[in-house]
C-alpha cells in the first residue's frame, strides 16, 4: 500500500546513468592522492613492466566530505572482500609502484 512516506522516499531516489564508453572501466595499478585545503585530487594511473614509463588513466577531484565519505566505503568494501576472498596481503601487493604497505614490527 502506498503511503505519504514511501511516496516522499520514491521522490527522494536519486537515478544515476553511465554510458557504455564509462561502463567499461579502465585499468589502473598505481593511485597518487594530493589535497589542498578545499578537495582531494585522485590520480589512477597505469605502470606495466617493461615500460619506463606509466601514464596516468584518471583523474577524480573530490570534496572533503566526499573524499571522507569515499574512504569509509573503501573501507567497508574491502571488509567485506576480506570477508569473503581472505586477508589481502602485502606480499600481493606490487613494490615500488605507487603504494606503499607499512607493515608491522
Amino acid at each position: 500500500m502506498e503511503t505519504p512516506e514511501n511516496r516522499k522516499a520514491a521522490e527522494r531516489q536519486v537515478k544515476i546513468e553511465i554510458d557504455n564508453s564509462v561502463a567499461d572501466g579502465i585499468y589502473a595499478n598505481l593511485a597518487f592522492i594530493a589535497s589542498n585545503n578545499s578537495e582531494f585530487i585522485f590520480d589512477f594511473a597505469r605502470y606495466l613492466p617493461g615500460n619506463t614509463r606509466g601514464k596516468v588513466m584518471s583523474r577524480i577531484v573530490l570534496g572533503p566530505v566526499h573524499a571522507k565519505g569515499f574512504l569509509k566505503s573503501l573501507t567497508d568494501s574491502v571488509a567485506a572482500y576480506e570477508e569473503k576472498f581472505g586477508a589481502i596481503s602485502p606480499e600481493q601487493t606490487h613494490k615500488n609502484i605507487g603504494f606503499k604497505v607499512d607493515e608491522e614490527k
